[in-house]
């Protein structure tokens, strides 16, 4: 018969309690970490890149520790630590760099044209022929 007073039941117990943390935190954390890594260590300049701030940008010059992303057609640069980086949403070509004038004009079709004022009509100012229309009656 058992021992109602042994400590092997408890011991297995706590032996099974750590082997299921093991399995359903630890080892998908490493993993979910080394792809980070990975993904990390094969930035490329010219990568569209969002950092961990929800910045989006392109990778213009990598070192050991840290990426300088530009951020707007105007080249706003920010210098992030790698690990800030929290996804490579486009990958660059793996030949050279596009030319300057392609850029420009893919920039263009992306960013809506800032310099028109568009109201709506609900918000707009009545034209001259409807504040003469409305006098008139």
């Amino acid at each position: 018969m058992t021992n109602p007073n042994s400590p092997i039941p408890s011991i297995v117990l706590m032996v099974a309690f750590v082997a299921i943390l093991y399995f359903m935190m630890i080892r998908p954390q490493r993993k979910r970490d080394k792809a980070d890594q990975e993904m990390r260590a094969a930035l490329k300049v010219g990568d569209e890149v969002i950092t961990i701030g929800g910045i989006v940008g392109k990778v213009e010059k990598i070192t050991d520790k840290t990426v300088v992303v530009s951020t707007t057609a105007s080249k706003n640069k920010i210098e992030f630590v790698k690990t800030s980086i929290a996804s490579v949403s486009k990958q660059s070509q793996g030949g050279a760099a596009p030319a300057k004038e392609a850029v420009k004009i893919n920039e263009e079709e992306k960013s809506p044209n800032r310099d028109k004022k568009v109201t709506p009509k609900k918000l707009g100012k009545k034209s001259e022929e409807e504040k003469a229309g409305n006098e008139a009656e």
